[in-house]
């Protein structure tokens, strides 16, 4: 079966998104950044980090985000990963393992003020972050201050510091007054 592949830039120089024309994961997104983590969770992620300068894979809805790390070029790189994308999902290969969608929903209940900052991410936030390759999830509200993973093109991208304090943390403190900083952890 032929997949269509497309490739996009994100603002982070050192990731590429890959938009693929089948749903990948029903809802959320997936990170890894090992490749035992990848091979946990998934053999499409795990044969994702088996190539030479990749350093992580993030899954998404329609797409496959890809961090390159120190080793290896862009060139090389982008065609081991399109022959790879095509050949595992022309093959309709399983993208994730038995479980790793429900270890994915499972999250954790928090208080009323951290539901509510899951909502203005979950609605608002999120789809636009993963339109660029990435994805953004609480980690906890303490004191005021929430603390976010950002991942996929999000982890180290230049311009996250930017999007974080200019864009999230206005918006969460506009609707959420308890929130009065965002930091990354």
């Amino acid at each position: 079966m032929s997949v269509n592949i497309q490739l996009e830039w994100t603002p982070n120089p050192s990731t590429l998104k890959y938009v693929v024309d089948r749903t990948l994961v029903p809802r959320g997104a997936l990170n890894f950044t090992s490749p035992e983590a990848a091979s946990a969770r998934s053999p499409l992620a795990s044969k994702l980090m088996g190539i030479e300068g990749v350093s992580g894979v993030m899954l998404g809805s329609n797409f496959v985000t890809v961090t390159k790390g120190e080793a290896g070029e862009w060139d090389i790189l982008n065609d081991a990963v399109m022959s790879t994308l095509d050949a595992h999902l022309g093959a309709n290969e399983p993208v994730v393992s038995p479980g790793a969608l429900e270890e994915m929903g499972a999250t954790a209940s928090g208080t009323e003020v951290e539901d509510r900052i899951r909502q203005i991410l979950d609605l608002e936030i999120r789809p636009a972050v993963m339109q660029d390759g990435g994805d953004i999830t609480l980690d906890r509200f303490e004191n005021g201050v929430v603390y976010l993973h950002m991942r996929g093109s999000c982890s180290g991208c230049p311009s996250s510091t930017m999007t974080l304090k200019m864009g999230i943390e206005n918006r969460l403190r506009e609707v959420v007054p308890e929130v009065v900083e965002v930091v990354p952890v």
